[in-house]
């Protein structure tokens, strides 16, 4: 087993055992996501005052931009998170749905919940007014997500999911929707 197969082995593990393991993992995996995203957003804010980035826009448009991008970002993590209750299962990997989800946001996305937070983010990034978490920190997050999902997920989903997830991969792209289902 190479470097590379070892955390998709660890993750389809954890992913198909009963009991235990995914009740400790699920609300420590779900911890670590939020507490990652937190450091982000003060590194952001520590880099603007620091590197003394001029605010992102005037007050009175920040808000009217903001506004509507934490509004869809809100709505779409939630129209995600249902299809994910539906079906018995949760954001987080440890603890996913037993079976593909294909149907509400995952007809146009294979991840419109990591779509939904970026939205966020980019959504709060311009409401305190941040040079640095809309430009940089964001950008680095999502980055470091889609290597994360290329390299851990995606692959433990082939495994586990088999042809119906290649299928499905091949027909919806990962975060952007096309305007056609």
């Amino acid at each position: 087993m190479t470097l590379r197969e070892k955390p998709v082995e660890i993750l389809n593990k954890a992913v198909t055992s009963r009991g235990r393991i995914k009740i400790v993992l699920t609300p420590v995996g779900g911890t670590v996501f939020f507490l990652l995203i937190a450091v982000f957003f003060v590194l952001a804010l520590l880099t603007d005052r620091y590197l003394e980035f001029p605010k992102l826009l005037p007050v009175t448009v920040n808000v009217a931009v903001s506004g509507p991008m934490l509004a869809v970002g809100l709505l779409l993590w939630l129209w995600s998170l249902l299809h994910f209750v539906k079906v018995k299962g949760t954001p987080v990997p440890f603890n996913p749905p037993p079976r593909l989800v294909a149907a509400g946001p995952y007809k146009y996305a294979r991840n419109p919940m990591m779509t939904a937070v970026f939205i966020l983010m980019f959504g709060l990034g311009t409401l305190l007014r941040s040079v640095s978490l809309v430009g940089i920190f964001t950008p680095l997050f999502i980055l470091l997500n889609v290597i994360e999902l290329k390299l851990i997920e995606e692959p433990e989903l082939e495994k586990r999911l088999g042809s119906d997830y290649l299928e499905y991969k091949k027909r919806v792209p990962m975060f952007f929707p096309r305007l056609k289902p």
